[in-house]
């Protein structure tokens, strides 16, 4: 592989430790044994990032740093930057592409549990579980108000992106005979056929669909894209459930629709501001189901997130392109092998 011209060893740098205790015994034992330098530090200022990751092949970060045009400007070896997870909303991706920089990620280390978060927030909402738990525990038998007033069994659902977190939730709520519409300008409309769902604008999705799932990044083209105009061609009765990313929402426009009813609740695992303010009125509201940002925890994803990212750094070192590419139009530093 001709990704260098010096004999250096090729080298991946992980900048960012995520706040882990300890780092999986086999991870440096994997890069010894195919000859790559595995350099860890948890930088916390670029100054930091440039010391450690000057002479890197390879940059690796979780989620909690944030990568800038001006380091890639600074490191002149880089060719690969890997990110830990789906959301590459941390890392100037246009910026990389433009240098050659391949961006990879590995979201199947997260989409079950994401797929899983969404099914539940949407039941959750549903079946109106919070309010019906807090009736029960204060006494309130059948006489309590907060009954189920909408059903699952033969709805439509509207999936906004259709990435491995989106199909997944399709295939699990397909035993509910329900109609699947999804919108998602990036994926073939015979891909979106073959998996038992129906291509369509986001106008037609909003309007038709019971229940929208949001499982798109958070790009200049997403911002808000769920705003007053969107939510109020919802129906009344529908429920919203963001899993993607807070920002993809107007949230003072989605606060005016759950406190007016333009839609009947809204399932969040995401915010604009996180961790969300104590003063925020979603916090009151009774038909929003709300979670910490936890979609993607599991007892094993954390584990695949390691072994994929690995994956990824070790394909990188051997001319290969990694299995989850999100810049697939880059023109690579290097030559890549399929």
């Amino acid at each position: 592989m001709d990704n260098n011209a010096d004999v250096s060893p090729f080298t991946v740098a992980m900048i960012d430790l995520n706040g882990f205790p300890g780092i999986p015994d086999w991870v440096p034992e994997a890069f010894a044994q195919a000859g790559v330098n595995y350099i860890t530090q948890d930088c916390r200022t670029a100054d930091e990032v440039l010391a450690c990751a000057a002479e890197a092949d390879v940059l690796w970060v979780w989620g909690s740093r944030v990568v800038t045009p001006a380091m890639l400007d600074a490191l002149s070896r880089c060719g690969g930057l890997i990110r830990t997870g789906s959301g590459t909303d941390n890392l100037p991706v246009p910026a990389a592409t433009a240098r050659g920089i391949v961006v990879a990620n590995t979201p199947e280390a997260h989409s079950h549990a994401v797929a899983e978060q969404a099914v539940a927030l949407l039941f959750a909402c549903l079946r109106r579980i919070v309010p019906l738990d807090r009736a029960t525990r204060a006494g309130q038998w059948q006489s309590a108000r907060p009954w189920p007033n909408v059903h699952l069994y033969g709805q439509t659902l509207g999936l906004v992106g259709f990435g491995h977190a989106a199909r997944l939730v399709a295939r699990h709520l397909s035993g509910f005979d329900t109609t699947t519409l999804v919108h998602d300008p990036y994926v073939p409309a015979d891909v979106i056929a073959q998996a038992g769902a129906r291509p369509s604008s986001l106008h037609d999705l909003l309007a038709e669909s019971d229940f929208v799932s949001l499982h798109c990044p958070l790009t200049s083209e997403t911002r808000h894209l769920i705003g007053e105009r969107e939510l109020r061609r919802m129906k009344s009765t529908a429920i919203l459930v963001n899993t993607s990313r807070g920002p993809v929402v107007d949230e003072p426009a989605l606060i005016r629709a759950l406190s007016e009813g333009w839609i009947a609740g809204a399932g969040l695992d995401v915010f604009e501001q996180e961790p969300i303010a104590l003063d925020n009125p979603l916090l009151l509201l009774d038909n929003a189901v709300l979670s910490p940002h936890v979609a993607g925890y599991s007892d094993e994803n954390l584990e695949l997130g390691w072994r994929l990212s690995v994956e990824a750094a070790l394909d990188f070192a051997a001319g290969r392109w990694p299995r989850s590419v999100v810049n697939r139009i880059v023109t690579p530093r290097w030559r890549l092998a399929a």
